[in-house]
């Protein structure tokens, strides 16, 4: 049995003729924005609001930077600037390596040259049975 792999997913479909679904919200969403901001704020505040509007509604809907949509950018912008930026560096002196040995391995033990010596010896001795094969 064949089945059909999809190809093509991460394309949106044209809902709206040429238009993507969000492409046609965030269009609406700014195209609303500037009729209210021209029929609910003084004329004056108008023309300076709704120009604001209608370039975001714009830059949202057809906008890409480093090939990421507008709206990833805006976001970052303001976690960005919502955020504290105060770093403080303290200097600190750096653990010793033995000492960030033993935190790693506490039950470790100490490898002395006795049971080095030891452990080398075993492993260059080879059993009578290891031998034949």
């Amino acid at each position: 049995m064949q089945f059909k792999v999809p190809q093509f997913i991460d394309i949106e479909d044209k809902v709206f003729g040429p238009l993507t679904f969000k492409q046609f919200a965030y269009l609406a969403g700014g195209a609303g924005f500037v009729y209210i901001s021209l029929k609910l704020l003084p004329i004056y505040l108008g023309l300076i609001i709704a120009p604001i509007f209608g370039a975001l509604g714009l830059a949202l809907a057809f906008m890409r930077y480093n090939e990421k949509p507008f709206i990833h950018v805006l976001e970052s912008f303001i976690k960005y600037n919502m955020r504290s930026r105060l770093y403080l560096w303290r200097k600190q002196d750096a653990p010793k390596i033995e000492q960030v040995i033993q935190k790693q391995n506490p039950e470790r033990e100490k490898l002395t040259m006795s049971k080095l010596q030891t452990l080398s010896w075993s492993l260059d001795v080879i059993s009578p049975e290891k031998s034949k094969k």
